[in-house]
């Protein structure tokens, strides 16, 4: 299956109806991208259906309202999409499964392979360099910023993941999400040899 084109659908999509949140530089079109490239590693090393896991992926946040939870609103958006571009029907529904769970990090239901990985490419996606930049780039937004309140945030922010491993669906991830972990604690450790 060629994706360019959904590519193409989310990039129109969630640039009309994005929520950003009160820091302009989240960019749920740039999520959505990192998240398709780790669903598409962790199927390289996992299996399962490749144009599930990349469908899902690339339309797991492609809809936004204020009124309603973001996973319903895109497996809606998802599901219409995927039929007028003449996608299996038995394809649609599992990629509008998978979308309707993808927030429930902490789920204990059998799911299917396919949606572990994209729930674990989603998660990955919140933790290591980006996260490290996500939180410098949110402390120079706020008042009187500093790099003592950027280490902070970023301490704070590894004492919120670092339990999350356990939301990891599969051992890939995992190992992962370790990795990641590992990488925050080094930055914390240098910054705290460099500013104290």
């Amino acid at each position: 299956m060629d994706y360019s084109e959904v590519i193409e659908f989310v990039k129109k999509t969630t640039s009309e109806n994005d929520s950003t949140g009160s820091y302009p530089f989240n960019n749920r079109y740039e999520h959505t991208m990192r998240v398709y490239r780790w669903a598409i590693r962790l199927q390289a090393k996992l299996g399962g259906d490749l144009d599930v896991i990349v469908l899902a992926a690339l339309l797991h946040d492609v809809g936004w309202d204020a009124e309603r939870p973001h996973n319903e609103v895109s497996a809606e958006i998802a599901v219409e999409y995927l039929d007028s571009i003449g996608v299996d029907p038995e394809m649609i529904v599992k990629v509008g499964e998978i979308i309707m769970v993808h927030e429930d990090k902490d789920t204990d239901k059998d799911l299917s392979l396919e949606c572990r990985i994209v729930m674990d490419a989603d998660l990955l996606d919140e933790v290591g360099a980006i996260g490290i930049m996500c939180n410098c780039m949110a402390t120079a937004l706020e008042d009187e910023a500093s790099y003592k309140r950027a280490y902070y945030r970023i301490k704070d922010y590894y004492r919120t993941n670092k339990p999350n491993i356990s939301r990891c669906k599969t051992d890939t991830a995992r190992n992962e999400y370790n990795k990641r972990i590992q990488i925050i604690e080094n930055f914390i450790y240098q910054l705290e040899r460099e500013i104290f």
